[in-house]
C-alpha cells in the first residue's frame, strides 16, 4: 500500500486548484485500471485523502461515484474495496466491448483513418513483452481497444468505455498466468491495424469480433480457475 500511495501524492499536482471529487475518480479510476489497486484491496479514507490533499467528503463523493461505475463496493462496517467481479460479470464486460468497439470500427467510413494512437498501443505492448513485463503488456492492449473506440471521435463513447475498461482491468488482476493470456494478442492488434491501415475496416471488424470472442474464452477459463482456486 505504501507503493501505491507514493504513487498517488505524485498525482496531487493534478488536481490543481480546482480539487473536485471529479477529478479525484479520475485519478482512482486510473489508479484502479493500471493495477496499482487490486481487486478485493481496502480503500483507507485517510491514507488515500492525506496522499491526494483532499477532504473526507471530497474523497467520499469520488468512492460514491465509482462505487457508480462498479469499480469500487462499499462494505457496511468494514469500508470501501476495490471490486472483484463475478464471471457475469466479465462476460458482460465483453458483451459490451463487442457491442461498442465492432461497432465502432464498422462505422469509420471512407480511409485513410487516424491510426497514430492504435500504432503507438501496438509498440507499446511489444516493447513490454521484449522485457518480459506482461502486467505491461495487458495495460498496453487495453489502451490499444481504448485508441480503437476513440476513433468514433464521440465523448460519450469514450467516457462509456473508460469504466468498461477499468472493469476488464479488475478480470485481468486475477488471471493466475498473464504472459500466456495477453502475449497473442500482440500479433492479433498488429493485423487489425494493419486491416485498418489498408482500409479494409470489413476485414478489421470481422478480426475484431473473432478476437473479443477467443479473448472471453481465455478470460473466463483462467478466471474460473482461480476464483476455483481461492475458493
Amino acid at each position: 500500500m505504501a507503493e501505491q500511495l507514493a504513487g498517488l501524492a505524485d498525482d496531487r499536482a493534478l488536481l490543481g486548484r480546482t480539487s473536485t471529487a471529479e477529478r479525484v475518480s479520475d485519478i482512482l479510476r486510473s489508479r484502479i485500471a493500471e493495477g496499482f489497486f487490486p481487486p478485493g484491496t481496502r480503500l483507507s479514507e485517510d491514507s488515500i485523502g492525506g496522499a491526494l490533499g483532499v477532504s473526507r467528503n471530497t474523497l467520499r463523493e469520488a468512492f460514491r461515484l465509482l462505487t457508480h461505475e462498479r469499480l469500487l463496493v462499499h462494505e457496511l462496517n468494514r469500508g470501501v474495496f476495490v471490486r472483484v467481479l463475478a464471471v457475469e460479470d466479465v462476460e458482460d464486460i465483453y458483451r459490451t466491448r463487442r457491442l461498442v468497439e465492432c461497432a465502432v470500427v464498422r462505422g469509420l467510413g471512407a480511409p485513410p483513418y487516424a491510426l497514430e494512437g492504435p500504432a503507438a498501443a501496438v509498440e507499446e505492448g511489444v516493447t513490454a513483452a521484449e522485457q518480459g513485463d506482461w502486467k505491461v503488456v495487458g495495460t498496453a492492449n487495453i489502451h490499444f481497444h481504448r485508441e480503437l473506440v476513440a476513433l468514433a471521435g464521440s465523448d460519450r463513447t469514450d467516457e462509456l468505455m473508460r469504466s468498461v475498461f477499468a472493469e476488464l482491468r479488475l478480470a485481468f488482476h486475477l488471471v493466475d498466468d498473464p504472459r500466456r493470456l495477453h502475449e497473442p494478442y500482440l500479433a492479433r492488434n498488429r493485423q487489425i491495424l494493419r486491416a485498418l491501415e489498408a482500409g479494409e475496416r470489413g476485414e478489421a471488424e470481422q478480426l475484431l469480433a473473432v478476437y473479443l470472442e477467443d479473448s472471453l474464452e481465455r478470460v473466463v477459463e483462467a478466471y474460473r480457475r482461480r476464483v476455483g482456486a481461492d475458493g
